[in-house]
């Protein structure tokens, strides 16, 4: 009797133990969805799910080892019921069961499933029944087909999802030409000092051109530093000929530069 007894204290050991660290993980999994549903993500769910499983199947062996007893063949009796407040009572049951009164004892002590589930039970298993071979054949062919088309959308998405984050981004600019254009704004690398071929020489009348005003007034500015009032004239007739060519394209700074060349500061 006493080694009975002590198996059976050692197994409700075990199971409370097992029990205990179920309680903890569900716990756990509940107020992570409570409070941390925003940075919740699938894979810590299927992790939270697979301890949950693995608890389950463990107590469900301690259940099922040879040296646990039938607890369906232990009876628990109530000896004393009473509608009063127990402390003790209260630390066990982490606060909830406050009393052990004649309307908690059904609940508490029940072998069966109350009345209401009893008959919803039944009830399914009438209409269970009720159906044919066939009829029941055919739904759940049905219910595998539509299982098998959200399963193959589902791993449609899954397959779209990863090939889109393993798909790299598409390159819309060349990186070597924004240095080259960074570099030659800002400090004028690879930019040539080059300047028109007409530029140097003297302006002709039968070619007008931006490249003629520029030689005419550059010559004028010449003659006037050099001192011979003579090719005045020439020049600055060359300048209106080159004006004449190309009407409204002569640059308001030019006719500046000209009167200014005249009057030279070193003249007495």
């Amino acid at each position: 009797m006493q080694r009975e007894e002590k198996q059976l204290e050692a197994s409700l050991d075990a199971l409370l133990s097992q029990v205990a660290d179920l309680k903890n993980s569900l716990g756990s999994f509940i107020y992570k969805l409570e409070n941390e549903y925003d940075r919740l993500t699938w894979p810590s769910v299927l992790d939270s799910f697979a301890l949950l499983s693995g608890q389950l199947n463990t107590l469900n062996k301690v259940l099922k080892h040879e040296k646990t007893p039938l607890f369906r063949n232990q009876v628990i009796i109530p000896l004393v019921l009473s509608p009063d407040r127990d402390e003790d009572l209260m630390r066990q049951t982490e606060g909830r069961v406050p009393v052990f009164s004649h309307e908690v004892v059904p609940d508490h002590l029940r072998t069966k499933p109350d009345p209401e589930v009893e008959e919803q039970e039944k009830q399914l298993t009438t209409d269970a029944a009720r159906i044919g071979a066939d009829a029941a054949q055919k739904q759940i062919q049905s219910l595998n087909k539509m299982c098998s088309n959200l399963l193959e959308k589902i791993n449609k998405e899954e397959r779209e999802s990863e090939s889109g984050g393993l798909r790299p981004n598409k390159q819309t600019f060349n990186p070597a030409d924004t240095n080259a254009l960074v570099a030659a704004v800002a400090f004028g690398k690879g930019l040539s000092n080059w300047r028109p071929s007409g530029s140097s020489g003297p302006s002709q009348p039968g070619q007008p051109g931006a490249g003629t005003v520029l030689a005419g007034a550059s010559g004028l500015q010449q003659v006037q530093m050099a001192g011979a009032p003579s090719q005045q004239q020439p020049m600055l007739s060359g300048v209106q000929m080159a004006q004449a060519g190309q009407p409204g394209k002569m640059p308001s700074g030019i006719k500046t530069n000209i009167k200014s060349a005249s009057m030279h500061p070193y003249q007495r």
